[in-house]
């Protein structure tokens, strides 16, 4: 398993489009067969931050993603909404090890 924590810090004027524009990629996400989990986090302390973790099951799968549509699009849409640039951190998988559990 692959998984990402994506941190994204937006600029203010732009968190409510920036949850639109994830809510959209989000949908498409969940359908892409090599996904497991894709969870969006908005920071309760400060709103103009998120947290969004991607679960997938191989590097083909990630690679996969980074080329649909739903990606494509949101990648696009947020660029310029962003107060500095996203940050992808990959972690281990520790517990559960059974895909079927996430």
């Amino acid at each position: 398993m692959i998984v990402t924590c994506v941190h994204v810090t937006v600029k203010e004027e732009h968190i409510d489009d920036f949850i639109e524009a994830t809510e959209a990629n989000y949908d498409g996400t969940i359908q892409e067969p090599g996904n497991l989990r894709f969870d969006v986090l908005q920071n309760a302390e400060e709103p103009a931050k998120f947290m969004i973790c991607e679960v997938f099951r191989s590097e083909a799968d990630v690679a996969y993603h980074k080329t649909t549509p739903h990606y494509l699009k949101w990648r696009d849409a947020v660029a310029d909404w962003m107060a500095e640039p996203r940050k992808g951190v990959r972690y281990d998988v520790i517990t559960p090890k059974d895909e079927m559990k996430w």
